[in-house]
């Protein structure tokens, strides 16, 4: 069975199938959230969520682009923990990682 060349639509079908499948992740969450009591232990589980997706998504990274990923990102956390600036958190952990890259680790 030959698929059909879509061409430009192609790029358009693709796009939008993405746009809906972002829409009902989204969608579907608030829908399930609706129905399950927030009970503390349930609250607690979400305000650990966030903290356990950074440390899923950064720690593979660290491990891969080794210690010079690891140091910027002490630093990074070393500056919000002192500071509580995201934005400047963001700025020293690239300045950290761009140094030591420039010096060649």
């Amino acid at each position: 069975m030959t698929l059909p060349d879509l061409g430009t639509w192609g790029a358009l079908v693709a796009i939008t199938a993405m746009a809906a499948a972002t829409y009902l992740c989204r969608i579907s969450g608030v829908a399930l959230m609706s129905i399950i009591p927030l009970t503390p232990h349930v609250r607690r589980g979400l305000a650990a969520l966030p903290g356990s997706i950074v440390v899923a998504t950064v720690l593979p990274m660290v491990e891969r682009l080794g210690w010079a990923a690891a140091v910027a990102l002490l630093a990074a956390v070393g500056t919000m923990i002192l500071r509580r600036s995201e934005l400047l958190a963001l700025l020293v952990g690239m300045a950290a990682i761009s140094g030591l890259r420039a010096l060649g680790y």
